[in-house]
């Protein structure tokens, strides 16, 4: 059984990763039939940040109120509503109404599914299953692409992967049983009806998760900052063409996919503690090969350390929660955290734009040091067993 609900999750990390690429891959042909401006894409992105935020800031009181299982059916299902609503919008006004479900739904599942891998399988399942997330995550764009290509419009893709996520919403309900199937099992897991749930300030309160939240929010500044300037900084730094620049950045990508699959295996021998410096520092080692570039050749190798390094810390720095705040705060900490990563995605990359816009985009690689280097100070200040 415990097997068998491990890979219904491995299913819903594949799944859950294929609509995040969607809004970029089907722009291009959505904004000029609503005949708004590109830049509008940023409005629909924004408010499906907000909403996933604040879902996972109420994730631990859900869980504690519904269990794991029926909040990630839920949330799912909130989301293949969602996805099936863009599939018939025909204005911009209402692509914006159903980013909201969208975004309340992916924060939940997000922060609840994540705390249940990180309490009850091994660090190397959590790598391996953001690694499916990533394989979602690319495939997205490619069915969108072929629906393109084949002469249909946008909205059928959006529906095909809202029926998708139909198929596992009904097959998370159908497994709503084996989800306590690690009751009684573990006693350092207390069964989720038992808890109580945490306000935000009794969170804050807890030593160390002010300097845990900065450290995700520094982790996904430093990924989608790179990953939304790679292009840009490949082009007017490195001088190369904008076609060769955007076939470069997929490496960026990959890197990051390939990581998490082998650092499931490397978690074998080294702990998460050990695995988060592992990537920073090999984060650190792409910034400076961006530094002191003697090639285009060498500056796309740091974008792919860079990708590399950002493999094994979050889902490292996730699967340490339970460690280093105690198993019954887990799911109340790891929601602050997401919400964290969600503010510092929506934050930092728009700054460093402003930056490069006033100054130069040749800053890029310090701007990644300096956010880097918090998250590492922060970080290497937590220690296990507040418990």
């Amino acid at each position: 059984m415990t097997h068998l609900l491990l890979f219904i999750i491995y299913v819903a990390f594949i799944s859950l990763g294929l609509p995040d690429a969607l809004l970029g891959s089907a722009w291009p042909t959505i904004y000029p039939e609503f005949s708004v401006p590109v830049s509008y894409a940023g409005i629909v992105s924004m408010i499906i940040a907000l909403g996933t935020v604040l879902s996972s800031l109420q994730s631990d009181r859900l869980t504690v109120r519904f269990g794991t299982g029926k909040v990630t059916a839920a949330s799912v299902g909130m989301t293949a509503v969602a996805l099936f609503g863009f599939s018939v919008s025909h204005s911009f006004v209402a692509l914006c109404l159903w980013a909201i479900p969208y975004g309340l739904g992916a924060g939940s599942v997000d922060a609840s599914l994540n705390n249940y891998v990180a309490l009850h399988y091994k660090s190397r399942h959590m790598s391996w299953l953001h690694c499916m997330w990533g394989i979602g995550a690319s495939t997205g764009p490619y069915m969108m692409g072929f629906v393109l290509t084949r002469g249909l419009r946008w909205n059928s893709g959006y529906r095909i992967i809202s029926v998708l996520q139909i198929v596992l919403t009904i097959l998370l309900v159908l497994s709503l049983p084996l989800w306590n199937s690690h009751k009684g099992h573990d006693e350092a897991v207390p069964s989720e009806p038992t808890r109580k749930a945490m306000s935000f300030s009794e969170i804050l309160s807890i030593p160390g998760a002010k300097a845990i939240m900065v450290s995700f929010f520094c982790y996904c500044a430093i990924e989608q900052t790179a990953g939304l300037w790679a292009a840009s900084y490949l082009t007017l730094q490195e001088g190369l063409s904008a076609e060769q620049a955007a076939s470069f950045v997929s490496m960026f990508y990959l890197g990051i996919t390939i990581g998490r699959a082998f650092s499931g295996f490397l978690t074998m021998r080294w702990n998460d503690r050990q695995m988060v410096r592992i990537g920073q520092g090999i984060i650190a080692l792409g910034c400076f090969v961006l530094l002191f570039p003697f090639s285009s050749g060498l500056a796309l190798a740091g974008f792919i350390f860079i990708g590399l390094g950002c493999a094994p810390v979050y889902p490292c720095m996730l699967h340490a929660t339970p460690e280093l705040f105690g198993a019954e705060r887990s799911q109340a900490v790891i929601g602050v955290e997401m919400a964290s990563a969600y503010v510092g995605t929506c934050l930092m990359p728009p700054l460093f734009g402003v930056i490069a816009n006033s100054v130069s985009i040749g800053l890029l690689p310090l701007y990644l040091l300096v956010i880097l280097l918090l998250m590492t100070v922060l970080f290497g200040t937590l220690k296990g067993g507040h418990r």
